[in-house]
């Protein structure tokens, strides 16, 4: 571990899984609530029924469907602002070269989706494919939602990418407030299966390897899933992986480290959310490579599920949801197992932390995250696509833009209190529950809103309301009923929720914000190059190291994949990492 050169106390910049950007407070947390007048001079334009209908092309980076945006949401668009999503999605077809093929056109399409404020954006700002939002004053008659809730994130990407006086865009995920910014639970876990733990007396798990001999016993107690095949204490899955293996790095984020610097391309190192460290992520004794050891001893003992290097997430989803695994890396999976057949008889997935934890929080920014709205300089209307956009920006568009229409899943009830409804229990957060068609029709989960990007942190508090816009930690919400294993995990940790049982207990790392002028940078060539076949040797390595036979063979892997890596260059990736992060980052924390 190495000591960073910085003695600044604020904290680097965040990103996550798939990757967010660190965060900060904001008092003022503005309100414009009216949702179909969100330009300050819209006036009767702002109503759909008094201008034609058109088609906006949506470049989601970020999306997972493609074409005409369905059910509820289409419904809002529609009603509202009279227009219809057409959704392209590289995620889906053509990757980077999509994007490529899409500058080289000249048109990115109407309202665009970055899935980076790097170097496609960059580019595309150069290119002068992007709308400079103060042209014709469009952000001031039309930008109101934003102007309002999300100022200091319209003022950084001002200085940070338009010169001072430019506008090509905002970031997602903007946040007010201090403290973590996740909602009932945490990005990260470990969360076993609850029963199961009960059932063995609730040992205590002190340090991260302390998991494996109770999951063994877990899986002696439970060693079918209801279906008939084998269970594991552990699935992995390879599919995310990038300059390294994905689910070893999410062990540093056990203990409140991050990948990369929060600002520059993630490559090589890991750095603390709060103390000035950090490691790269071949460092003996560091996080990293004990996450590859934690998943080696795993497979040791018989724990580890052997299509482990093969499957992608989408196949780890379904042994979820067929009861296989008996530890979830991520909390928001364990509703994939959490029915409410299976949590009504007791069985379910929660939070079962180790003593050493210290779980990352990304906190809240109200510069906002990396990912980043922009409008295309060809855009159709642009004015019309401003009023779409500062409405997902203002309370109203939030609330419904996520949970759908007032009155459906979710109501406001005689107290100015939120709740969820009777449909709203089956339907959220995206079940295939039937739509009334005067809502839009279809199911609630082809409904939701398909763009996905986000827009204000829903921690943030409703202006109206005085409560979250998360829906998770309403009051309503929390005191609903609660199902037998969330009953039972309150009894025996004295908290409502697994943030407040971090935070009560002090085993959270919370990054602060800050704010540079500096854009990420954007490596040379050579150092990609370089990176990229590091990268590949890592990874090869890593999958070796933990199907390795015995101990000396995982011993001489590791040797091989560090004196491969250096060989390569890692050395000189990390000393440049660094060096920037003490350049652009460290000065401003």
């Amino acid at each position: 571990m190495k000591k960073r050169l910085g003695s600044s106390t604020l904290l680097v910049l965040v990103c996550a899984i798939m990757i967010f950007t660190s965060a900060c407070s904001n008092s003022n947390n503005g309100g414009n609530t009216n949702g179909s007048n969100t330009g300050a001079e819209s006036g009767d334009n702002s109503a759909s029924g008094n201008r034609e209908e058109i088609t906006i092309d949506v470049f989601s980076m970020l999306a997972n469907y493609a074409g005409e945006q369905p059910g509820w949401f289409a419904k809002l668009a529609k009603d509202k602002f009279n227009i219809k999503l057409n959704i392209i999605a590289s995620n889906l077809a053509g990757g980077q070269q999509k994007i490529a093929t899409m500058m080289a056109s000249g048109d990115m399409g109407d309202l665009v989706v970055f899935g980076s404020n790097g170097k496609d954006y960059q580019d595309a700002i150069k290119a002068g494919l992007l709308l400079d939002w103060t042209k014709d004053d469009l952000l001031t008659k039309y930008g109101q939602g934003m102007l309002e809730n999300a100022p200091e994130a319209i003022e950084a990407n001002k200085k940070q990418f338009g010169g001072g006086t430019a506008v090509y865009g905002i970031g997602f995920d903007v946040g007010t407030g201090e403290g973590p910014s996740e909602g009932a639970t945490m990005t990260y876990g470990p969360n076993l299966r609850w029963d199961l733990y009960q059932k063995l007396g609730s040992p205590e798990i002190k340090t991260l390897n302390d998991y494996l001999p109770v999951l063994k016993q877990m899986q002696e107690l439970e060693p079918k899933s209801e279906s008939g095949r084998p269970t594991y204490g552990i699935s992995l899955w390879s599919d995310w992986d990038g300059n390294y293996m994905t689910l070893a790095k999410v062990v540093a984020q056990f203990y409140g480290y991050n990948e990369g610097d929060g600002l520059n391309p993630a490559g090589l190192i890991l750095t603390h959310q709060n103390k000035d460290e950090w490691q790269g992520v071949l460092d003996e004794g560091g996080h990293y490579l004990e996450g590859l050891k934690f998943y080696y001893d795993a497979n040791q003992m018989g724990l580890l599920d052997p299509d482990s290097l093969t499957q992608k997430f989408s196949d780890v989803s379904s042994k979820f949801q067929d009861g296989q695994i008996l530890f979830s890396h991520f909390p928001w999976v364990d509703n994939v197992y959490n029915t409410p057949e299976r949590t009504a008889q007791g069985k379910g997935l929660a939070l079962v932390p180790f003593s050493e934890e210290k779980i990352t929080s990304y906190g809240q920014s109200p510069y906002g995250g990396n990912r980043v709205w922009a409008i295309g300089a060809k855009a159709k209307d642009p004015a019309r696509i401003m009023e779409f956009l500062s409405w997902l920006y203002s309370p109203e568009g939030v609330m419904e833009s996520n949970y759908g229409p007032k009155g459906l899943a979710w109501d406001i009830d005689e107290n100015g209190k939120p709740y969820v409804t009777e449909f709203g229990w089956k339907a959220l957060p995206a079940n295939a529950e039937p739509v009334p068609a005067e809502y839009g029709g279809g199911t609630f989960k082809d409904g939701t809103n398909q763009i996905n990007n986000t827009t204000l942190k829903l921690t943030n508090i409703h202006p109206e309301t005085g409560e979250p816009y998360d829906y998770n930690i309403w009051a309503s919400t929390l005191n609903h009923n609660p199902d037998p294993v969330t009953k039972s995990w309150r009894e025996a940790t004295g908290v409502m929720t697994a943030k407040e049982y971090f935070v009560k207990n002090e085993m959270i790392e919370v990054s602060k914000p800050f704010f540079t002028t500096e854009t990420p940078a954007t490596p040379s060539a050579q150092m990609q190059q370089m990176t990229t076949g590091i990268g590949k040797m890592i990874k090869e390595y890593s999958w070796k190291m933990i199907y390795a036979k015995n101990e000396a063979e995982y011993n001489q892997l590791k040797e091989e994949m560090i004196s491969k890596s250096k060989g390569l260059g890692y050395d000189e990736v990390v000393k440049y990492e660094v060096e920037l992060a003490e350049k652009t980052v460290f000065p401003h924390r």
